[in-house]
């Protein structure tokens, strides 16, 4: 009999092990980040004229997460969008001044997940657009300083009258050509993510500013 109680004694504390180890399993899978690879690297690539940044942590709650639905025009769905997603806001200073933001989403993709970023000046409009994770056979063509450029002076004013769904709307969006013709669906999600990615900036630094534009 003590023989079988050291023996439960032990299986309960290997259950117990193997459900710690879950839960951390199960909040990492559910809660997916997007940073920058190379802070360093990427905010002087993006910002050249930068003199350093700060790094802060933001996330939604269930109210926050409903509006911002809203005004995506759809709702949020799978391990990228969940409510206790953490969001990285990177603010891009020039000595004292703030001069704009980087920003990066997760987004699921024909093939995988995408991590779409934008650099943003202060007033939120796109300075600069790239993919730091993109599993698509067109990578090279979404990756093309060609496809990339035509984000470039957009806003949310134009991307809040744009609808994701059905990709009608603002004509400076409808003005962005998808070059890579076979991947229609990472288009789609890009133009998602991009959209995505301004109301959260918008949210989070820009006290809803670009929320008149919403209809």
């Amino acid at each position: 009999m003590h023989g079988f109680c050291r023996n439960g004694l032990i299986m309960k504390k290997y259950l117990s092990f193997i459900l710690i180890v879950f839960w951390i399993v199960s909040f990492s899978f559910s809660a997916v980040g997007c940073d920058l690879n190379d802070p360093d690297r990427d905010v002087k690539r993006l910002f050249p004229v930068s003199t350093g940044y700060k790094t802060l942590y933001l996330s939604l709650n269930k109210d926050n997460l409903s509006k911002i639905e809203q005004r995506l025009g759809d709702r949020f769905t799978g391990l990228y969008e969940t409510v206790d997603v953490p969001y990285t806001l990177y603010e891009i200073y020039q000595n004292k001044s703030l001069i704009g933001y980087i920003h990066g989403v997760n987004q699921k993709g024909h093939y995988g997940g995408l991590q779409v970023f934008l650099a943003l000046n202060k007033e939120g409009v796109i300075e600069g657009f790239y993919y730091q994770k993109l599993t698509s056979k067109e990578a090279s063509i979404f990756r093309s300083q060609a496809f990339a450029a035509q984000f470039t002076g957009l806003s949310l004013n134009e991307f809040y009258d744009f609808d994701i769904k059905t990709l009608r709307g603002n004509a400076a969006v409808l003005a962005i050509k998808n070059l890579a013709t076979t991947a229609e669906d990472d288009f789609r999600s890009t133009l998602r993510a991009v959209k995505k990615n301004l109301i959260l900036v918008d949210e989070f630094a820009l006290s809803n500013k670009h929320l008149p534009y919403y209809k």
